[in-house]
């Protein structure tokens, strides 16, 4: 029998994505794979059913989907999606395979429950970062959208034009913008406010992305801070102590007080966001200056930040934008679609589901298998955080 691989419609409130894009369901099928989607699952990315069915897919319910499916793929996981995700969780059986972003290393109580379903769960968010996963790696993908989009709520809120424009009233100087974490979403944040026009400058604790910050038309900022250690073997940013983040705070002051736009993205897999930008320096900005904080699902990195609202302080407006990658749809389904569909092939051999845990990539984003979490990391951090649980 082929494998099944199935995609519903996301249950999350405010997703519009969808994990499966009707331009992939022939590569999948070509592997002979069978695909089945939900009724409407893209249709809130752009996506309608006929455009499925046009490519190969079967629309059926949801009931259907799960009963049938080998492999569910999906954007927003339990773990990702606790509350409303949790009515899924009776439809799994043991043996299927679930793909998508599921928190794993702070939904200790989720993954629990996936383990306890039987299902051979893998989080997207622990691709590794090794050159043959770069097709497969959705969070790149999903950071590329949000500092695109970053850059897009900062123009539509500044009360300035970004470019210099030299007209019969006189000339307007360019925005200046400073993107705050130079990961791929400040990378993309940067070449987008060069694109519109504005003069843009960056800081990131590695050192080592300075190259790349000029690369795409910005400034690097160098500050007097001890950075040797701020990197992982994984490329991602380190935290640090608070002792160093005191230090770097007092030397950005100075930088930011200078800016028309900040836009922070600085994010540690798994923890919370640091705080980069203290009140104090939010007030130091100019009134009608913007701060776009997208690590604001982590907690943000503004002191000022409301995960999901819109804060003044003293005319300066903190954007604490949630979901981000969802206000671009139809993009980010099929850039994550193309994501999922890369990892589905190295899942499945000649039309059949095989897990092979030989495989780096197959292992390293393995969180429960066989009733058990399986993955190193995200057994420490469930064991943490149920002991923290039951100590309270």
């Amino acid at each position: 029998m082929p494998a099944i691989i199935g995609t519903p419609r996301e249950t999350f409130p405010g997703e519009r994505r969808v994990a499966v894009a009707p331009r992939h369901c022939e590569a999948l099928r070509k592997l002979g794979i069978e695909v089945l989607i939900e009724h409407q699952a893209g249709v809130r990315s752009g996506y309608p059913d006929d455009a499925y069915v046009a490519r190969g897919a079967r629309m059926v319910d949801r009931e259907t989907l799960f009963s049938n499916a080998d492999l569910i793929a999906q954007v927003r996981s339990l773990g990702a999606n606790p509350d409303a995700g949790r009515a899924d969780l009776a439809q799994f059986r043991p043996g299927q395979a679930v793909v998508g972003f599921g928190e794993p290393l702070t939904a200790a109580q989720e993954c629990s429950d996936l383990s306890a379903s039987g299902v051979s769960f893998f989080a997207m968010e622990l691709m590794p970062r090794i050159t043959r996963a770069q097709s497969m790696d959705a969070l790149s993908s999903m950071s590329t959208i949000a500092g695109y989009q970053a850059v897009l709520i900062a123009a539509t809120h500044l009360p300035k034009m970004f470019p210099m424009l030299m007209t019969a009233a006189g000339t307007i100087a360019p925005a200046k913008v400073f993107v705050l974490g130079v990961g791929v979403a400040g990378l993309q944040a940067i070449a987008t406010a060069r694109r519109l026009g504005a003069v843009v400058s960056a800081y990131d604790v590695r050192p080592a992305v300075k190259e790349q910050v000029e690369s795409v038309g910005g400034k690097f900022v160098i500050l007097d801070v001890d950075s040797k250690t701020s990197e992982d073997k994984g490329g991602y940013a380190k935290a640090m102590d608070e002792a160093f983040y005191r230090r770097q705070r007092e030397l950005l002051t100075d930088v930011i007080r200078e800016q028309d736009v900040l836009i922070t993205t600085a994010a540690v897999p798994g923890r919370k966001a640091p705080i980069l930008v203290t009140r104090e320096m939010v007030l130091a900005m100019q009134p009608g200056s913007v701060i776009v904080d997208i690590a604001a699902e982590r907690g943000g990195n503004c002191e000022v930040t409301r995960p999901g609202e819109t804060i003044v302080e003293q005319g300066v407006s903190v954007l604490g934008p949630l979901n981000v990658p969802s206000m671009v749809p139809f993009h980010a389904s099929q850039m994550y679609s193309s994501n999922i569909t890369s990892f589905i092939k190295l899942l499945v051999k000649d039309g059949t589901l095989n897990i092979n845990l030989e495989d780096e990539i197959i292992r390293e984003t393995l969180v429960t298998h066989d009733g058990k979490i399986v993955h190193p990391r995200v057994l420490e951090a469930v064991q943490s955080q149920l002991s923290a649980s039951a100590g309270r």
